[in-house]
């Protein structure tokens, strides 16, 4: 007869890609996926059956789920920062928090890029005319930004 230990079960929420779960699968974790943020009630009901908890931006890990639950052996944030957890209380009970620092630096850096070439050329006024008819074949305030050079200034990694 083998005795072997139970899988650590995980929850992700806020529809982390279903790739993390796959990973972790594969690695013999027991892995579901919730695809909102849980209320504090419904983690206070769902959370006692997790060893580990993967969230996002939108969770709210406070003292009172916290206290719930000091079986957890971990909270991963998958996203930038961690303000959404209390830290202080998790540090307290011995729950160490993670989050992913760099995960969305560069797809932030792109949608600026983006934007500033989107407005340089009055892309949402002159979608909006468009809709309505109205074809603007004059260029006039709109801006090329070819010669010219694009920064972020900002703090974090993003505007450094």
């Amino acid at each position: 007869m083998t005795n072997s230990a139970p899988k650590t079960r995980i929850l992700l929420v806020e529809n982390i890609h279903s790739v993390a779960k796959d990973r972790l699968v594969e690695e013999g974790y027991q892995v579901d996926l919730l695809t909102h943020a849980p209320s504090e009630e419904e983690y206070l009901k769902i959370l006692k059956n997790y060893d580990v908890l993967g969230i996002r931006s939108k969770s709210e890990i406070n003292d009172t789920i916290l206290k719930n639950n000091p079986h957890l052996l971990a909270i991963g944030a998958f996203c930038i920062g961690t303000n959404q957890i209390s830290l202080t209380c998790a540090n307290h009970m011995g729950i160490p928090a993670f989050n992913a620092p760099h995960s969305n630096t560069r797809s932030v850096a792109e949608l600026v890029i983006a934007e500033m070439i989107a407005l340089s050329r009055q892309l949402g006024d002159r979608n909006t005319l468009a809709h309505q008819g109205e074809w603007m074949k004059s260029a006039d305030g709109a801006h090329e930004v070819r010669g010219k050079t694009l920064g972020i200034v900002g703090y974090g990694h993003i505007g450094s």
